[in-house]
């Protein structure tokens, strides 16, 4: 079974990879972790900011998203261990829209299932920022296994 994970190193990514991965009882796992960077919006002129303000940005972000998928892989492997071979699971970072590149993803590497936290916003809060799960539920090629972390 192929597994993608989306993770953005939130609260939410982890107890998405602690319940996705407790939710799986196979030992024919193949794991690949991601995290998207949205590019940082460029302005043009008279209000462009200064170029490299936009690329300490940009490295700002591509350094979350490293941390993201870094921390992705040391739980993956803190609770699977010795079950899961070191070829069994990978990590990348993605450019573009979160919800889009998640979906590609998983049809470009065939995924079986995708797993996903939920920030559990609330009605306004996705009508301004709009839902990444709800998105990659409504494209994915494959199931989604979308987890809201509780309240602890």
């Amino acid at each position: 079974m192929k597994v993608l994970i989306a993770t953005d190193a939130s609260e939410h990514s982890k107890a998405a990879i602690d319940q996705g991965l407790e939710m799986l009882k196979t030992d024919d796992i193949e794991i690949k972790i991601v995290s998207v960077i949205e590019p940082p919006l460029t302005t043009a002129e008279p209000f462009a900011g200064s170029v490299d303000l936009y690329r300490e940005t940009e490295n700002v972000v591509h350094r979350q998203a490293e941390i993201a998928v870094d921390q992705g892989e040391s739980r993956v492997r803190d609770l699977l261990g010795a079950k899961l071979p070191e070829s069994a699971l990978s990590t990348d970072i993605l450019i573009g829209s979160p919800a889009r590149r998640i979906v590609e993803e998983a049809q470009k590497w065939e995924a079986d299932l995708i797993v996903i936290g939920s920030h559990g916003y609330g009605f306004w809060e996705r009508m301004m920022l709009g839902s990444v799960s709800q998105s990659v539920m409504q494209h994915a090629p494959c199931s989604v296994l979308v987890v809201r972390k509780g309240k602890n």
